[in-house]
């Protein structure tokens, strides 16, 4: 088992709640919700070459519009994630925590490499610096944390789902722990946030993408789908030297 490809159990059969037979007045909405998405990706990618000059709040709006284009309401509550180099680290669930990470702080994503290959995400995501990791290479894992560090260093924000796998919300994986060693290499402070997705009350599986799971299944339920919320709840900072190792740290941001 590779260092960054933990196994986790969840399913789209045994977790995923599979929702009643979708009316037919549905379909419309639903297609009219993924257009939006498309369109704001879309956006997204043509305005990337001037990434440098779009501030940081139009881009965490931006972010936003996108989990409520696909008809997802979104709360984010605690403080708000500190400037300079930074670490942010999350539990991983759907698609939709990438753009909801961001939302708290606009960042460089560490991704899978098979990230860079999803029609139009992958083109944004390669062209918005992603740090794409080879999770079948251990002996790439070394690299990936100086890589890691190094933009730390420069003052850029990373963000990250140091689970490794997707979860269904209603239970959780272990965060790895060699993401957290490019945070005290860099001397700089890990931000945790936790993510879930509710509905009428309880806990949302709609939105997860696990498993065996297809990017298109999991956006077809989640554009589907009426009354989800996206709940994003931002912890306080972990300064840096408040842990003395990888494992504490990791333990600690969990």
């Amino acid at each position: 088992m590779s260092a960054w490809l933990p196994t986790a159990p969840c399913t789209p059969q045994a977790c995923v709640e599979a929702s009643a037979a979708v009316r037919a007045r549905a379909v419309p909405r639903a297609l009219l919700r993924l257009s939006a998405v498309l369109l704001l990706l879309l956006a997204g990618i043509a305005l990337t070459p001037f990434g440098a000059r779009i501030p940081p709040s139009l881009v965490r709006r931006w972010c936003r519009w996108i989990v409520r284009a696909a008809g997802v309401r979104v709360r984010i509550t605690g403080t708000a994630a500190p400037t300079g180099g930074l670490l942010l680290v999350a539990n991983h669930i759907s698609w939709l925590d990438i753009p909801l990470l961001a939302a708290v702080r606009p960042a460089r994503m560490l991704a899978k490499t098979e990230v860079r290959h999803w029609p139009v995400a992958g083109v944004l995501a390669a062209r918005g610096k992603t740090l794409f990791i080879d999770r079948d290479r251990l002996r790439a894992l070394p690299d990936t944390v100086a890589r890691i560090a190094g933009a730390l260093r420069e003052g850029a924000a990373v963000a990250a789902f140091p689970e490794g796998s997707t979860w269904c919300g209603r239970a959780q994986g272990t965060f790895r722990r060699a993401v957290f060693q490019a945070a005290l290499d860099a001397g700089v402070p890990v931000q945790p946030v936790r993510i879930g997705y509710r509905l009428g009350g309880g806990t949302a599986t709609a939105p997860a993408y696990v498993g065996e799971d297809t990017l298109l299944a999991s956006l077809w339920r989640v554009a589907t789908s009426r009354g989800l919320i996206a709940e994003v709840e931002v912890r306080a900072p972990i300064p840096p030297g408040g842990s003395p190792d990888r494992r504490a740290l990791a333990r600690a941001a969990q």
